[in-house]
């Protein structure tokens, strides 16, 4: 038996040197460089591709099975002249026994100079996609039609799957390799250039290291972005699960959407796809950029079907100001320069390919805090969804400061009123002249490309809102905006221990927005809705009003021009502030009593029970005929407009009063008999910050009223003097002579 066995191994030893033997003639004797026309009449025949050898090829045989090629290149065969893919060199080798295996141990591969040319045509084809179909026969060559024998048909039974080929390889590298991709119909450009590849060993089942950095770019928009991917791969073929464990990405991107800025990106986590649960996953997800810190996991399901979005984000404390102007994002001017300094959110995660919805969000601007929902409902559409709850809004912080052009409008205005309330001061000075200043910008207000686009449904609500330096609280807003159309559903919320009620419509379809609003206000103090502009309020008391108007345009001005429609107020327990009715019209009754006043009432105010009234609006002019008052010893009642433009007002008011009720009435200031019923006249023309001080005796009413005391005296002489000598009706008839 030792002896067989000698011979058996002398026998094996023989036929291994002769194999190495015939191995080595093969790779000594045989040159593959002479048989390259075959070779690429092969590739031709057999994978419908050009192949062009212009460098050597190198081979050996075993006990690895190893080629490498130089200067290839690849093309269509329907446009050879133009290839898609060139490299320098390939270099690859295989185990030759472990193929009998349907095993593929391989040494390192290495790819240099690898460059690919993807390009569609202007009808959609790509000039790599005729590779590996069979090619087509030349116009008008006949075909073979010549029988082929059949081949047996196979047994119908179940066949096991084949096995699938176990990979080992010692290695991958890819140096100095460029993609460059284009489409001729869209114009659209990417390229990756610089692209440098090294794994580790390559095991089914095991942790591969992988190394990748490349430069890319495109050219809409003009991008570049330079990056490194660190991680170790991971794959089970049978299991359709693949994963990138400690995945670490960072670059730099830069190009036109950022306007000259650069940003620094990183990017680490956990990622898994598993393709026979149809799920993709990114645990343990940490993401930076420039000044932004985030956390958060990331999971696609269905992806099979239509794939959903599900997981968390969480954004530390970051000024976002800085950051969106670190992306180049233009942010409109706003009126608090700190405003956007704060910015904290909570939120997860749910989405499709169409959509991308933020729920249970925890959002902290600049000091407040909002829960709710966010949404996107359709990219496409820009349908925006928004159910919000906050603690407090300043609206004002975040609208832009008033323009030039305004405050130049504004300061002309001030100027003008200025000179007139000094020179009104006091009540014996003429009559006012009316404002001719207009009070408005011409700035545009609203966006109105964008609203034209918007797609929107929100709700919001607040326990503090501030707008226009109003301080409401708890406000709850329901808005809609579709086509064009925005609907304010409602607004309300309480402001200064009033209430009020708002619903509007802004028309932005066509090329003049069209808007309409009706309002209603409930005991707000109207001198506090004066102040909070900055201006000194000539009247007080708790205001109770009902609008409904109309306007167009996209200016203050423009609104204000086109303003129509009606309204009704009643000012219920006020004042007319820095001026005294009663003084004037004692000077009235003292003149007409040709007696001088012996005192000056000294009051600042005249108070008032109920001021009330109706409003028609008719471009920028508000007229009112049924004007009201209630006053202490007065009853006052007038007309008038006034002109919103300019800020203006006109009016005519009748006084009746009862005199001077003091305990120590000024003898001037009495009211006799004949001056019960009286409707004194007052004139009130000028700027309305003037309020009460704009009213003036009205001379030509006051004449009237002279001209019907003065009858009224002579009635009582004719009495006297005719007693019972004429009958009644010839009285009467004398009397009404000498009234009018």
């Amino acid at each position: 038996m030792k002896a067989f066995g000698k011979i058996l191994g002398l026998i094996f030893l023989g036929l291994l040197l002769i194999i190495v033997a015939a191995g080595f003639a093969l790779t000594h004797l045989f040159d593959p460089n002479d048989y390259k026309d075959e070779i690429q009449q092969l590739a031709r025949d057999k994978a419908n591709l050009e192949l062009t050898l212009k460098g050597d090829i190198g081979w050996s045989l075993f006990p690895w099975l190893g080629l490498e090629l130089h200067q290839a290149t690849l093309a269509s065969p329907a446009t050879p002249e133009k290839p898609f893919a060139d490299l320098d060199m390939i270099g690859l080798s295989v185990r030759v026994l472990p193929l009998l295996r349907r095993e593929v141990q391989m040494s390192d591969i290495r790819v240099v100079g690898l460059n690919l040319d993807l390009q569609r045509d202007e009808k959609g084809k790509g000039n790599w996609e005729d590779i590996g179909r069979p090619p087509q026969s030349p116009e008008g060559a006949p075909e073979n039609r010549s029988a082929a024998p059949t081949a047996a048909p196979r047994p119908t039974g179940a066949e096991e799957p084949a096995r699938p080929i176990k990979l080992d390889i010692d290695s991958l590298t890819l140096s100095n390799a460029r993609i460059d991709y284009s489409d001729a119909k869209s114009g659209q450009q990417f390229s990756a250039e610089g692209i440098e590849l090294t794994t580790g060993a390559i095991r089914e089942g095991a942790s591969i290291p992988l190394k990748l950095s490349a430069f890319f770019g495109t050219n809409q928009p003009v991008m570049r972005a330079k990056t490194e991917l660190t991680a170790n791969l991971r794959f089970e073929r049978a299991l359709k699960r693949y994963q990138l464990e400690d995945l670490k990405l960072n670059g730099e991107a830069s190009g036109e959407p950022l306007k000259g800025k650069t940003v620094a990106f990183n990017a680490q986590g956990q990622l898994l796809a598993d393709l026979a649960a149809n799920v993709a996953e990114w645990n343990s997800l940490k993401l930076s950029a420039n000044e932004l810190r985030a956390l958060g996991d990331v999971k696609l399901r269905d992806l099979d079907k239509t794939p959903r979005l599900e997981g968390g984000l969480s954004i530390a404390q970051l000024d976002l100001r800085a950051f969106l102007t670190g992306l180049g994002v233009e942010l409109p001017p706003m009126s608090d320069a700190t405003a956007l300094q704060k910015f904290e959110l909570v939120t997860r995660l749910a989405g499709s390919p169409d959509s991308l919805a933020l729920e249970g969000l925890n959002l902290k601007l600049d000091g407040s805090t909002y829960t709710g929902r966010i949404a996107v409902a359709d990219f496409a559409s820009r349908a925006l969804r928004i159910q919000l709850k906050g603690d407090k809004l300043d609206l004002d912080r975040y609208l832009p400061p008033k323009s030039k052009a305004s405050q130049d409008a504004q300061s002309a205005r001030q100027a003008e009123v200025k000179g007139t309330v000094a020179a009104a001061s006091q009540g014996t000075t003429p009559l006012p002249n009316a404002p001719t200043q207009l009070a408005w910008s011409e700035t545009p207000i609203l966006p109105v490309d964008p609203l034209r686009k918007l797609d929107l449904e929100a709700t919001l609500d607040l326990g503090q809102f501030s707008v226009d330096k109003l301080p409401m609280e708890d406000v709850s807003l329901k808005a809609l905006g579709k086509g064009g159309l925005l609907t304010l559903e409602e607004l309300r919320g309480d402001l200064f221990d009033g209430n009020f009620t708002v619903n509007a419509q802004l028309d932005v379809r066509p090329a003049v927005p069209l808007l309409k609003a009706q309002k209603r206000v409930n005991r707000i103090p109207v001198e506090k809705l004066i102040q909070a502009q900055d201006e000194k309020p000539p009247v007080r008391g708790q205001l109770d009003l009902t609008a409904d108007i109309t306007t167009s345009g996209n200016s203050q001005k423009a609104w204000v021009d086109g303003l129509n429609g009606t309204a009704s107020f009643v000012l219920n327990d006020g004042a007319l502030l820095d001026a005294n009715l009663e003084q004037q019209l004692c000077q009235g009754i003292a003149t007409l009593n040709r007696k001088t006043l012996s005192s000056t009432r000294s009051g600042a105010e005249t108070p008032f029970r109920e001021l009330k009234g109706s409003l028609v609006f008719n471009n920028g002019v508000a007229s009112n005929q049924d004007l009201r008052a209630s006053i202490p010893g007065l009853s006052v009642k007038g007309d008038g407009a006034v002109d919103l433009r300019v800020l203006g007002l006109d009016y005519r008011l009748g006084v009746v009063i009862e005199g001077d009720k003091s305990d120590m009435p000024d003898p001037a200031c009495q009211v006799n008999e004949r001056y019960v019923g009286i409707e004194w006249p007052l004139r009130c023309r000028g700027p309305l910050e003037l309020g009460a001080k704009a009213c003036r005796l009205d001379k030509d009413g006051m004449g009237k009223v002279a001209a019907r005391l003065a009858g009224d005296k002579l009635s009582e002489k004719l009495e006297e003097k005719l007693g019972d000598k004429v009958s009644p009706e010839l009285k009467d008839a004398l009397k009404g002579l000498f009234k009018q």
